[in-house]
């Protein structure tokens, strides 16, 4: 069964103006958006923050779209980049449909990379979970340089 196309929401090193936006989502977009993540909150990783299930928790990061020629190939590229391998218990993350909130308060359905199930129970034991949900507002206040 073909996975249907849907936008991803991204909250770490593929939002605009990290790394991983400029390696694989530069010029492959068709719209990039600011978004919410209900009911997740963000852990710490190496590196680059994970996702996990929590009640009442949000994450912020953006809604990408990609360009419908470029999609296919996205999905399989983001998939390798999360170490995503649909069924293998060995995955860091797995890939779910969500309902992501935008700014004017409606709802767009996206993929998301949470935290598999094994690395999210790690997290929630003994993970330093992210304030507020936004990892890069998180890495600035961490920065000596930073506000």
């Amino acid at each position: 069964m073909t996975a249907p196309a849907l936008p991803f929401f991204v909250y770490g090193t593929l939002r605009p103006g990290e790394p991983n936006h400029a390696l694989f989502l530069r010029g492959r977009t068709h719209a990039e958006e600011p978004g919410r993540l209900p009911d997740a909150a963000l852990y710490e990783g190496p590196g680059y923050p994970y996702a996990v299930d929590e009640p009442g928790a949000t994450v912020t990061g953006d809604l990408i779209t990609a360009l419908p020629g470029a999609y296919a190939r996205l999905l399989l590229e983001l998939d390798r980049l999360e170490e995503y391998v649909p069924g293998d218990p060995d995955s860091l993350y797995e890939r779910v449909a969500r309902d992501v909130v935008r700014p004017d308060g409606t709802t767009a359905r996206a993929w998301v990379y949470l935290a598999a199930p094994a690395v999210a129970a790690r997290l929630r034991a003994r993970g330093r979970r992210i304030r507020g949900g936004d990892w890069l507002t998180s890495r600035a206040a961490r920065r000596p340089d930073g506000p």
